[in-house]
């Protein structure tokens, strides 16, 4: 997959970003292409080898086609309830998180949301819950372009009904 400067991209577990440069560094003989990225959230720049896009799963921003999939599995209430202990539960949300699939995502911020229902979430939780929200925000407000508070507004809205 290749990118050039100013296209949009998503980084797993850190969310939508911008190439901001192609940079080639020398390396002991050896030249190899970086994507100079920075992620829109808090400003972090990451450089990425442009031969390891694939496989951190850098990818482009999901189309405003799949940005529905998303809401459908937000409003999906019809889902088994989670007995794993706290830990297990942590781990497998966390792997889904940094896949960077947003429909991975929109599944543990969906869980979360309802076990937050039952009981109050621990610190780890209520962190894993804020950093799905943010994620699944940022890519669908790039993706639809509108501002966040608009997708913000429309989730909040999902999980007032719960």
């Amino acid at each position: 997959m290749e990118f050039k400067v100013g296209d949009k991209a998503v980084y797993p577990a850190h969310g939508v970003g911008v190439i901001a440069a192609i940079e080639n560094v020398e390396w002991e003989g050896d030249t190899q292409a970086f994507y100079v990225m920075k992620i829109l959230d808090n400003g972090m720049t990451i450089r990425i080898p442009v031969g390891n896009v694939e496989a951190i799963g850098m990818r482009r921003v999901i189309c405003e086609e799949h940005v529905q999939k998303v809401y459908e599995i937000l409003h999906d209430r019809d889902v088994p309830a989670d007995n794993q202990t706290w830990n297990r539960r942590y781990r497998e949300y966390m792997n889904r998180i940094k896949t960077g699939d947003p429909l991975e995502v929109a599944k543990v911020l969906r869980d979360l949301a309802l076990l937050k229902q039952e009981k109050t979430l621990s610190f780890g939780e209520r962190k894993m819950f804020d950093q799905a929200r943010t994620l699944l925000v940022q890519e669908i407000a790039v993706a639809c372009d509108v501002e966040e508070k608009v997708v913000e507004g429309k989730i909040d809205d999902i999980f007032e009904s719960l």
